[in-house]
Parts: C-alpha cells; sequence; structure tokens
C-alpha cells in the first residue's frame, strides 16, 4: 500500500486514559473517536475497535478520548463537535450511522481531519474513509459455499445495497469453484430466518449471511431444518464478522462453515500510524463522489477466510488459490 507510513522508532506504550499519566498525555497526540450505539461490548464493530486500539497502544504514543453515542442524530452530532473541541489529531466515527453528521461538521471545521470506519459516502477532503473490499470476501464465501455444498444450490442474503457484492463477489466465487451449482440471493429487510427457512425448503444446503445483527434466528432456522430433516443434505451457515454479533454455542457450532473475517483492528492500526506520523490515507475510495481514504483487502490481510468445517479445511489449498483470484476484485 503506497500510501502506508511506518517508523520503527516510535516508543511504545500502554493504553492512557484520562485520568493517568498526565505528563505523558501534555506532549502526547490526542486521539478521538466515537464508537456507535453500544459501545465496546457489542461482540460487533465496537469491540473490533477496541482491539485495534489496544494493539497501537502497545506500538505507538498516543493519548486517548472516547465517547459513545445513544444512536439519534443529535447525540452523534454533539458527541464528534465535543471531540473536535478538544483539539484532536483526528477524529475518529465507527460506523456509517455517523455519516451525514460527519458531512455537516466536516464543512463546519474544515481545519479537524475526520476518519469513518466502514463507510464510503462522504466527499470532503478532510475525511478519511476507511472501507472494506466486500466483493473480495463475498468472492471466497461463494467459492466456500459451492465447495461445501452436496445439495448444488447455495444462497446469499443481504440487503439491496449488496448487489454488486453478490453478481461479482459471491456468484463468481461459486460459479469458480463448481460450475453447475445453482447460486440464489435473497433481499431482506428485517429477520432473515424466515428466508433462511423458506431457502431451506427449495434445497439450499449453504447460506451465506451478509447482513448486520445477531445471526442467532438464522442458526435456530438451520438447526430446525437438520433436526427434523426437512432437506436431503444438512445446512451450514457462512457468516461475516465484525457485522454480525454471534452466539455460537454447542448446538449451533457445528452449523457454522467458515467466517468471512474483516480485520477492522489492523485496519485502525494502519490508519492511527499514518495520522501520528504526520499524514492521511487519501488513495480514492470512489473517485465519482470524491471520496478518499482507502480501501482494505486481502492483500493488505485485512480480509481474509476462516475455515472451521473439516471439508472446508481439508480444501485449504483451494480456497488460497481463490483467495488469489478474489484479490484482484476491486
Amino acid at each position: 500500500m503506497k500510501s502506508r507510513i511506518f517508523f520503527a522508532s516510535l516508543l511504545v506504550t500502554s493504553l492512557l486514559s484520562p485520568i493517568s499519566m498526565a505528563s505523558s498525555q501534555a506532549q502526547s497526540p490526542l486521539i478521538c473517536l466515537a464508537y456507535d450505539e453500544g459501545g465496546p461490548g457489542d461482540d460487533s464493530y465496537n469491540d473490533a475497535v477496541q482491539d485495534g486500539l489496544k494493539v497501537a497502544a502497545t506500538k505507538l504514543v498516543f493519548t486517548l478520548e472516547t465517547t459513545v453515542t445513544s444512536g439519534d442524530a443529535k447525540d452523534r452530532k454533539d458527541r464528534l463537535t465535543s471531540l473536535v473541541n478538544k483539539g484532536c489529531q483526528i477524529v475518529i466515527a465507527v460506523g456509517s450511522g455517523y455519516a451525514t453528521t460527519l458531512k455537516e461538521l466536516s464543512q463546519q471545521f474544515p481545519e479537524t481531519q475526520f476518519a469513518i470506519l466502514n463507510d464510503a459516502t462522504v466527499d470532503a477532503l478532510n475525511v478519511t474513509s476507511v472501507v472494506f473490499a466486500d466483493v473480495q470476501g463475498a468472492y471466497l464465501a461463494g467459492y466456500a459455499a459451492a465447495l461445501a455444498s452436496k445439495s448444488g444450490r447455495v444462497a446469499m442474503i443481504g440487503y439491496s445495497p449488496q448487489k454488486d457484492i453478490f453478481e461479482r463477489g459471491f456468484l463468481p466465487g461459486a460459479k469458480a469453484a463448481k460450475k453447475s451449482i445453482v447460486v440464489s440471493k435473497r433481499v431482506i429487510s428485517n429477520s432473515a430466518s424466515a428466508t433462511t427457512s423458506a431457502l431451506l425448503r427449495s434445497g439450499h444446503d449453504v447460506i451465506y449471511l451478509a447482513t448486520t445483527g445477531s445471526a442467532t434466528e438464522v442458526f435456530s432456522a438451520i438447526a430446525s431444518s437438520n433436526r427434523t430433516a426437512r432437506t436431503r443434505f444438512p445446512a451450514g451457515l457462512i457468516t461475516l464478522e465484525p457485522e454480525q454479533f454471534l452466539t455460537v454455542d454447542a448446538a449451533s457450532k457445528k452449523f457454522l462453515l467458515a467466517t468471512v473475517v474483516k480485520r477492522v483492528d489492523l485496519a485502525l492500526i494502519d490508519l492511527l500510524t499514518v495520522t501520528l506520523a504526520g499524514s492521511t490515507l487519501f488513495d480514492e475510495v470512489d473517485p465519482a463522489l470524491g471520496v478518499y481514504g482507502y480501501r482494505y483487502g486481502i492483500d493488505d490481510k485485512s480480509i481474509e477466510i476462516t475455515l472451521r468445517s473439516p471439508a472446508l479445511i481439508s480444501a485449504r489449498s483451494k480456497i488460497n488459490t481463490a483467495s488469489v483470484a478474489a484479490a484482484k476484485l476491486r
């Protein structure tokens, strides 16, 4: 990645709290971060970000100021404005829920450097968008799904805006593994459990869940279908992290075939390293919209697939080869 800057001479420190090491705080740069609704402990994006901060604190010198939004627009604006007024070297917002607020504040505070994680819609020069090549992860999910399928039918459950992820990622990935595979997509606006049950009844035995939130209901639908032998072949699930927070117990673990992982922690460490070096991530993310930052992918070791079923683990070499093709997708 041409825009990354690393300094081996950066001092090692522990994570600084607002009430400790006052003398060091006076000299170290202030990094400010606004967690999304729920904050750390959500088993999702907030936790992934916190993990990145903990690792960054062992490698870089900075003082950290964080806040957690209640979720409504006014609270998001108030919390980001409060951070701006503290004189932060950068103000980082976690999640697309902050996008509308950042569009306003980036104009109100043109001298402040902002960043937003997992969103590519803010067209401001002082906003760095840190996003992921979701199409690459979907390709790997499709490839793994096709290899794991015994019925010859696989599906992706997602949202309406994810058409590109399906058509350029999941579908070609599945076809690359098995040309004869039947590949479906289902769009949902709320619960995925009913959609999952319908797919299982129609013979789909591997599902890639590309939505946000808990996967518990989908696991329950798969477990119920397998338990009652409603389909010829037992079904399994491929999940996406950190978008989904999972409750995987002994009963549901056997239905989890693989997990596509977006290394938010690594991207955050990269962002902090570049920021503290006095630079910015400024590649084109969406030239048409004028969005800048960086899109992380397989080549950055920021998208990977964790194989969980014995059948997929034994096919690791094939999937590693598929990742080379997936990494070329932009």
